[in-house]
């Protein structure tokens, strides 16, 4: 016999249901308004939409009237029904606008899009038990997925993360060599390459296309002269005696991470550090039933483990493995001390040695 309804309850749920639904449907107007400037032009200053229109380049005033409404009903502008003009505080402008802010948050809607697109990939991989390869993902998930994660860093390694580990900074600063493994498009080598201009950068992926979009960045940013960027999975780094190996977001991306982690211990000079930076997560799983874990956990699901099951060993970690976890395959690999050196809201950051 079926449990009785709790209206209360059942409200509720609905209630939740219609935020994230609204959630769902802002992802491709969010994205539309990025594309087309909206959200830069309004941050110059409060607009109707018939101004918007004009300020963003001369767009059709009856779409930008009904995308500054969906904006206003989502939360992400402000209206003022009295003068009819939109406009973008402080706290929305952090998120929508400032690309160095900590909490600019636009590229995430372009991995929800991707993820969307390639959902019949995955859907097979549930049948089947097969992965799918990075970059045969949807779109540009790599670019997608670079331009997440650079707020943090750009907030993050220089300032917090590295003057965490134990007198690497010093060293930096008087010149060593450094592995970026798993660098994706070459934002996190090419920050401490502008940091510490007395260090030599090698960032390695294994996704060719990212590796190119990497040395075009350098080129961009004058330092192909002191950064390389070469072709190659993790297990195949060719160099050795590194003084500094850092991965962010990416060990538990690999198909097997603890052959990762002995590949790292060989490549590290005698008294070097491995970085290890990965997602929060708690030590359980019911520790991530949270906002930060719901966002990994669906992320996981569609790009962590297909990713991973693609490739040999096909550990599949997934984003939220969490320290104790991750403690064991870096173990594993033939460090002895392994500690936090530092965490936030969406990242934590062990080093190892």
């Amino acid at each position: 016999m079926a449990a009785p309804i709790d209206e209360a309850k059942l409200n509720a749920f609905v209630g939740k249901m219609l935020g994230d639904l609204g959630g769902a449907m802002s992802v491709p107007t969010v994205r539309l308004g990025v594309r087309l400037g909206l959200f830069d032009a309004l941050a110059t200053g409060p607009a109707t939409s018939a101004e918007l229109a004009q300020r963003a380049g001369g767009l059709h005033e009856r779409y930008v009237r009904e995308w500054a409404m969906a904006q206003a009903a989502n939360g992400y502008v402000d209206f003022d029904p009295a003068s009819g003009q939109f406009s973008l505080s402080p706290e929305q402008a952090m998120v929508f606008h400032n690309a160095d802010s900590p909490v600019y948050l636009v590229a995430a809607y372009e991995m929800v899009a991707a993820m969307v697109e390639a959902e019949p990939k995955v859907e097979e991989c549930f049948r089947n038990g097969t992965g799918v390869r990075w970059g045969d993902h949807a779109g540009c998930l790599f670019c997608a997925t670079g331009a997440f994660f650079r707020p943090g860093y750009v907030n993050n390694i220089v300032q917090a993360w590295i003057p965490a580990l134990d007198g690497v900074e010093a060293r930096l600063h008087a010149g060593i060599r450094v592995a970026d493994i798993g660098c994706g498009v070459g934002f996190s080598t090419l920050l401490m390459a502008q940091a510490y201009p007395q260090s030599r950068f090698t960032g390695y992926d294994f996704h060719a296309p990212s590796i190119e979009e990497a040395r075009r960045h350098a080129q961009a940013h004058g330092l192909a002269d002191r950064v390389e960027f070469e072709v190659a999975t993790a297990k195949d780094v060719p160099g050795r005696d590194f003084d500094l190996v850092t991965m962010y977001d990416c060990l538990h991306d690999m198909g097997d991470p603890r052959g990762c982690a002995k590949h790292m211990r060989d490549i590290l000079a005698p008294n070097g550090s491995w970085m290890i930076v990965e997602p929060m997560a708690g030590d359980r799983p019911q520790d991530n039933l949270n906002p930060v874990g719901r966002l990994y956990y669906n992320a996981s699901t569609m790009i962590c483990v297909p990713t991973s099951l693609d490739q040999e060993v096909g550990e599949g970690l997934g984003a939220q493995a969490g320290e104790p976890k991750l403690t064991e395959v870096i173990r594993d690999g033939g460090f002895t001390q392994v500690r936090r050196a530092a965490d936030g809201p969406f990242n934590m950051v062990l080093e190892a040695r």
